[in-house]
């Protein structure tokens, strides 16, 4: 089973969705009444077992396709997430939170090259705050004592 996460770890709409699939979840424990079984979790059949990962593996390239997204394995999801989050400068110690990485230098090895472009992008979004230099402006050092 997976830990459970932090409330602040979800943005609102994935909460509001595994909130309604909780509520569906109770709604088929009531169905099921004591042949429900409460295993605790997250997505599971009607019957609250646990789905089997080539299930759910079978049920995304499903998904995946009548979506008409680009092809990519259920497990690189995961790496896509991370390189996602980094490029948008997330810290690199938040990112190894989420993965669930033992130490910030397992997803730097993993991700250093998206680390390197997202350290880049990081600078010019600061430099991108400070206004040019106007033509014709004096500078301190231009300025008569």
């Amino acid at each position: 089973m997976m830990e459970q996460c932090d409330r602040d770890d979800l943005d609102d709409r994935l909460a509001g969705a595994l909130i309604a699939w909780k509520l569906q979840q109770a709604a088929e424990a009531d169905k099921w009444a004591e042949a429900y079984e409460n295993t605790g979790y997250v997505f599971t059949y009607e019957n609250g077992q646990p789905l089997k990962p080539q299930y759910a593996t079978r049920l995304f390239a499903k998904l995946q396709e009548k979506s008409g997204l680009p092809a990519l394995t259920f497990h690189g999801q995961r790496h896509e997430a991370a390189s996602l989050l980094l490029a948008a400068g997330t810290d690199v110690s938040l990112v190894a939170k989420r993965l669930g990485h033992s130490s910030v230098s397992i997803t730097s090895d993993i991700y250093s090259h998206m680390i390197g472009s997202a350290s880049r992008q990081a600078a010019e979004n600061a430099s991108a705050l400070v206004p040019a230099r106007k033509a014709g402006a004096h500078t301190l050092h231009t300025q008569p004592v």
